[in-house]
């Protein structure tokens, strides 16, 4: 998205809100990209940064993976192995 700098400053919290969802929001003065607004995990992915492991975890890695999906496991009983042989 596309965003002349004063709607930007007129609607932030909206351009800080669709960052955090992952698409990048540019910023245009007279006509000319002047900035991005990206989310800070894509930043510092970007700049080479370690994140710890609770800050990864509050970015919610697994947004995307559909936690209610039906999972197929094999019904069958598993094999008798001899262990004394």
């Amino acid at each position: 998205m596309h965003w002349q700098v004063q709607e930007a400053k007129q609607r932030f919290s909206e351009v800080l809100r669709a960052a955090e969802a992952g698409e990048p929001q540019i910023v245009t003065k007279h006509g000319e990209e002047i900035a991005v607004v990206i989310d800070i995990t894509e930043y510092r992915r970007l700049r080479g940064e370690q994140i710890g492991l609770m800050e990864y975890l509050r970015a919610d890695p697994v947004d995307d993976i559909d936690l209610d999906a039906e999972i197929d496991r094999p019904r069958e009983q598993p094999r008798d192995i001899d262990l004394a042989g």
